[in-house]
């Protein structure tokens, strides 16, 4: 059985830069030390840093290969582990396409994190560099002249059987191991304050619909399909073209089933060059039930007590309608979905108040009195990226400039 994780440390290098190049690649076994994997090859006349990245990407591959679930990547290469980790731009057109390549393999793992490393703590995968590129230049290959330690960490503390640390560890393994979904829980994502490379996430860009008349006479509409107003359908129109501004290239555009969300969705999606329009159920509107198009001021007179408990609990539902709480399962279903369907792109989702409210409340690991602080207007935007370890990074909430002239 494979580890769970696994250390790839990776090098790469030419003689001359460029010049005749290869790479290596180590994979061990995290908790031992143990290699499970060596990749090494000569790619011919080529720089330094090409060669670190085709390192990089062979050690992916051959954790990928393992079944393994998380990663760490460790490299002497301060340029590729702080490109990877987005702190620093690619500049060199030649290595985009390496970066892309390795960000595309850093989705199939539940995490990866990157560590530089001195070139001492790097040894194989240098000896492995340095055989391939004394292939590139002809010469006969060579191996390491020392072995390569097996034990790739300092040995650490082990908590006793019953300790505070072993049962949180417990804890933490038996939720991992019992997920079913793909790691988008802001809750169990990792904390890190470093920026992330957004080429790798899934990016989000949520649209409220246009206005109806239900908005401009503050009616409680949800599951009624009322069609967008005169003003909401030039709300879509400015909506479409920020949103074309913003996102040029995206790979989908999701709508509630409600027309004045496939209303501004299709407007979208002109804008855009013709993206097909998916329809998801779960993006629907909370069912309001017996508070279906009255006004805010009619519900709290007719049912007091009821908009009360409602206020006080995301689990408490309108006579004859829905909870958030249930509304949040499907949004997250939703979610979900989405970052699976469309790894590492950008996909427009135009919803409701409440679906995207909900959305952003979880990315933000907000309580439930966030629902009633955050106002979302009629066909503002928001922006949300997710990674596959449940890293999220919420871009931009309720973006209104393009309505200004609306």
């Amino acid at each position: 059985m494979a580890p769970r994780v696994v250390v790839v440390e990776a090098d790469g290098g030419s003689r001359g830069n460029p010049g005749p190049a290869g790479y290596g690649a180590v994979v061990r076994d995290a908790d031992t030390g143990e290699v499970l994997a060596e990749r090494s090859e000569s790619i011919g006349v080529a720089t330094n840093n090409v060669a670190e990245y085709r390192g990089l990407i062979a050690g992916l591959e051959a954790a990928a290969e393992l079944g393994v679930a998380e990663v760490e990547a460790r490299m002497d290469s301060k340029l590729v582990v702080e490109q990877m980790c987005g702190r620093w731009q690619i500049k060199h057109p030649g290595l985009r396409p390496l970066a892309a390549q390795a960000a595309g393999l850093v989705n199939r793992f539940a995490a990866v994190r990157f560590q530089w490393i001195p070139r001492e703590r790097n040894r194989h995968a240098d000896a492995l560099a340095n055989a391939a590129m004394d292939a590139a230049a002809g010469k006969a290959p060579t191996r390491a002249a020392v072995a390569p330690p097996r034990v790739v960490e300092p040995p650490r503390e082990v908590a006793g059987p019953d300790s505070p640390a072993r049962a949180r560890a417990r804890e933490v393994a038996a939720r991992a191991a019992s997920a079913t979904t793909t790691g988008t829980d802001p809750a169990t994502a990792p904390a890190s304050w470093e920026p992330r490379p957004s080429f790798t996430a899934t990016r989000l860009v949520l649209v409220r619909h246009g206005e109806t008349a239900y908005t401009e006479q503050r009616r409680y509409s949800g599951r009624g399909d009322v069609p967008l107003s005169e003003r909401g359908r030039a709300q879509a129109r400015a909506t479409a073209a920020r949103v074309a501004g913003l996102a040029p290239t995206v790979a989908a555009v999701v709508s509630s089933p409600l027309s004045r969300c496939t209303a501004t969705a299709e407007a979208i999606a002109e804008a855009l060059g013709g993206v097909p329009v998916r329809r998801e159920d779960d993006l629907v509107e909370c069912d309001f039930g017996a508070w279906e198009g009255r006004t805010f001021a009619e519900v709290r007179q007719e049912w007091p007590g009821e908009m009360d408990a409602w206020l006080a609990s995301a689990r408490v539902a309108p006579p004859g309608g829905e909870s958030f709480a249930d509304v949040a399962v499907r949004c997250r279903r939703a979610v979900d979905g989405l970052c699976r369907a469309y790894p590492g792109e950008t996909v427009v989702v135009v919803s409701h108040v409440s679906p995207i409210k909900l959305v952003l409340r979880d990315a933000l690991a907000a309580g439930d009195g966030f629902l009633h602080r955050l106002f979302l207007d009629a066909a503002g935007i928001s922006v949300l990226d997710t990674w596959p370890d449940g890293g999220v990074a919420v871009r931009t909430v309720n973006d209104t400039a393009h309505l200004a002239a609306v």
